[in-house]
């Protein structure tokens, strides 16, 4: 009997926290298949990377504290971004690793509000305490964006655009390396994967 409930206690804090499903010693590589990973979402709902198999994703990593984040947001250049994509059938799943207590982290509710107030059109927004999954990744700002391709292949990793700063009014006039990806993506046009050096602030891991 404590046996049975040890390995249930081990389950629930399993998907609490975000343990991966796969051995954690993998880590993502650009060009190779994305190690799958299973969160709890702000509604309390799980998802897996696997569920989203033959689908192109989107990993946007995030900190609504964070002014490089803010630039994206209070503009609505995000939401326009994640509105556009998913009504292509694109998941777009925003993953905070943000520890308790520090940048970024929020309760349940303030976390509801916060997603309501701003019209978030992403697919989830998935909680990392632990930052096993963005450690996985090798996520290093808010924002760090990941594509994935249909194929489950990463094949972008980096920023979203070609403007490293926190002003408003660069974005008009930014590559935007997400949209390029993405679209590429969407016509099947072949390309090979790349890496852009990813700008914002730290992630605020444990």
């Amino acid at each position: 009997m404590i046996m049975v409930k040890t390995v249930f206690k081990l389950t629930i804090t399993i998907l609490v926290f975000g343990f991966i499903s796969l051995s954690t010693a993998e880590k993502a590589i650009i060009g190779q298949p994305a190690p799958n990973f299973e969160l709890i979402s702000s509604m309390g709902k799980s998802y897996s990377l696997d569920q989203f198999k033959g689908k192109i994703v989107v990993l946007e990593w995030i900190n609504f504290g964070c002014p490089f984040v803010k630039k994206h947001y209070k503009s609505a250049n995000m939401q326009k971004l994640q509105k556009l994509y998913t009504e292509k059938d694109v998941v777009w799943l925003s993953i905070c690793s943000s520890a308790p207590g520090k940048q970024g982290h929020l309760n349940s509710a303030n976390m509801k509000k916060k997603l309501a107030e701003l019209g978030y059109k992403g697919t989830a927004y998935l909680i990392d305490e632990t930052g096993t999954i963005g450690k996985l990744y090798g996520a290093k700002t808010t924002p760090h964006m990941f594509v994935i391709n249909q194929k489950g292949i990463l094949v972008y990793d980096g920023a979203i655009d070609s403007k490293a700063s926190a002003r408003i009014s660069d974005i008009d006039s930014a590559e935007n390396y997400v949209a390029s990806t993405l679209d590429l993506l969407l016509r099947d046009k072949e390309f090979k994967p790349y890496k852009t050096a990813p700008y914002g602030c730290s992630v605020k891991y444990k």
